[in-house]
């Protein structure tokens, strides 16, 4: 244990030193990493979806598993309660992951409402757990003009608000009309060239976190909580 002398805000028994030792897991996950994928549009030629489909198709050619979530149907955040199909769906796939990618059309220099929606059904906590905490992520954005990074740099904040992993590479499609041909397959780019870049470092990532997420997101003020919380049910039930 390091001197605490000089850090008297700070509980000794609380405060842990990271070590490296911890951050190689005794055994690694040998299943394929579970990546959910989120589209921001509703349009049935939706280029967030298309670009969000061709995500997929190179994940699982990387070994990975995917799941595509429909956004059809979704409520409005507190429109309806959150035991609504949809919602549940939702919380179901986002628990299920590992990691995600998010996708969205730029809108009036946004994110999509709809994108902006699923997010939002996405709680920061559920009981204990904390679904979102320590997973990977990556973003993604399609404009139907010249290149903007608005819709990115928005998702960035919400992965980092989510408590997500949120890798350092980012895809975005500038005038995504003539990035798809009829069959909606990406045509081959720079652009496209990029896609492969983000989700292969979205696998690295995923592989490199995944057995020591518990780890990572161990955080000396939860712990503090924690110990806050065990100490007063255990004052009144000595009452």
């Amino acid at each position: 244990m390091s001197n605490l002398g000089d850090l008297p805000n700070v509980s000794a028994e609380l405060f842990h030193v990271p070590e490296v030792d911890r951050l190689s897991p005794a055994a690694l996950a040998t299943h394929a990493p579970r990546i959910l994928l989120l589209y921001g549009s509703l349009r049935k030629r939706s280029y967030s979806k298309l670009l969000a489909l061709e995500a997929a198709r190179l994940l699982q050619a990387m070994g990975a598993e995917t799941r595509l979530f429909d956004p059809t149907g979704l409520p409005l955040p507190d429109a309806e309660p959150d035991t609504h199909p949809k919602v549940q769906e939702l919380r179901q796939l986002v628990q299920w992951s590992e990691g995600m990618v998010w996708s969205s059309p730029e809108r009036h220099g946004a994110m999509s409402g709809i994108m902006k929606a699923q997010i939002d059904w996405i709680p920061l906590s559920q009981g204990s757990v904390r679904p979102t905490q320590g997973k990977t992520l990556a973003v993604m954005q399609v404009s139907g003009g010249s290149q903007s990074f608005n819709a990115v740099n928005q998702l960035r904040v919400l992965g980092r608000w989510m408590r997500m992993i949120t890798i350092p590479n980012q895809s975005s499609v500038a005038k995504a009309f003539n990035e798809f041909d009829e069959e909606g397959r990406m045509k081959p780019s720079a652009f496209y060239d990029r896609v492969v870049d983000v989700m292969e470092e979205l696998i690295k990532f995923t592989l490199l976190t995944r057995d020591v997420s518990p780890y990572l997101m161990d955080h000396y003020s939860e712990r503090k909580e924690s110990a806050e919380e065990l100490a007063r049910r255990v004052s009144f039930r000595a009452i």
